[in-house]
């Protein structure tokens, strides 16, 4: 009787644990998680179906259920394509990002490798000066950047945009970079410079190829930045036919106070169609590189 008695609280001991630890992992992880997936996703969720609600489900919300929608509709983006300058705006859009993109990319690649491999005097400072110009409010630049952009005859001009979103995207990329190349063994070089090879041919054989992984990542935010750009894009592009998707879609499909819901957020979903694609093409490489680089 005495070994049956104290069996029982070891054969029961195993299958508290694993309630103890199921309550627990659902608690601190399943529960806080779902909360925040929830309210991540939710305005994504929001913004597709008031795309693809008719106006009548739009503005009955009591005989209409505002979560779901009864009746879809591509009414909105319909109107959207084909009764509004959108598609000049997108192209206008993307253009701008992708010219933007490569020239703050260049730009920081080079910075970057001078500031961290050529070690010359006061270079870290250099660097953190780079850091801090990211920190500048772009409302302070603002006056100064719309002088210059006159004075140019670059007004009302997608490459005034080009020119002037590398100023907030350049500083960051530079210090992404400075971080990813430190990371890089500079053994490496080292070899390749006792046996002739220039700095720039050790730059684009050996360097840059280790350091793909923090160069998308450098190319997503310089991307994802020049294509949600706002103040900048607002007030250098008077044009209709010039501006951008989230400067066009505000001052466009407004009219006075009224507020064209479906299409507004039908531009909102198509215009952040580009991005989402972009970070899922490359996801690996941008989780890769803000997790670790090349180890010695």
């Amino acid at each position: 009787m005495t070994d049956a008695a104290a069996a029982i609280p070891q054969d029961n001991a195993p299958e508290t644990m694993a309630w103890e630890s199921k309550q627990r992992r659902f608690i601190t992880i399943y529960l806080p998680l779902s909360c925040f997936i929830l309210i991540l996703l939710f305005p994504f969720y929001w913004m597709t179906i008031t795309a693809f609600k008719p106006n009548a489900e739009l503005m009955d919300f009591k005989n209409h259920n505002p979560f779901w929608i009864t009746s879809p509709t591509l009414d909105h983006i319909n109107h959207l394509l084909f009764n509004t300058g959108y598609p000049s705006w997108f192209l206008t859009t993307m253009g701008v990002a992708i010219g933007s993109t490569f020239l703050s990319i260049f730009a920081s690649t080079l910075a970057a490798y001078a500031i961290q491999r050529l070690r010359f005097r006061g270079s870290p400072y250099v660097g953190l000066a780079i850091y801090l110009a990211y920190l500048v409010p772009p409302s302070i630049l603002f006056i100064p950047l719309a002088t210059m952009v006159v004075q140019l005859g670059l007004f009302d001009s997608p490459l005034a945009l080009i020119l002037v979103y590398p100023t907030f995207l350049v500083p960051f990329c530079t210090w992404l970079l400075i971080g990813y190349f430190k990371s890089i063994p500079y053994e490496l070089e080292e070899c390749a410079l006792i046996d002739g090879a220039t700095r720039l041919q050790i730059l684009r054989r050996i360097t840059l190829p280790l350091a793909v992984p923090g160069l998308i990542s450098a190319g997503i935010f310089s991307f994802t930045l020049s294509w949600n750009e706002f103040i900048y894009a607002l007030a250098f592009i008077q044009s209709s036919e010039r501006k951008t998707v989230p400067v066009a879609i505000l001052t466009e499909l407004v009219t006075g106070d009224v507020y064209q819901w479906g299409a507004l957020m039908a531009g909102s979903l198509l215009g952040s169609l580009p991005v989402a694609i972009f970070y899922s093409f490359f996801v690996d490489y941008y989780v890769s590189s803000l997790t670790g680089a090349v180890k010695e």
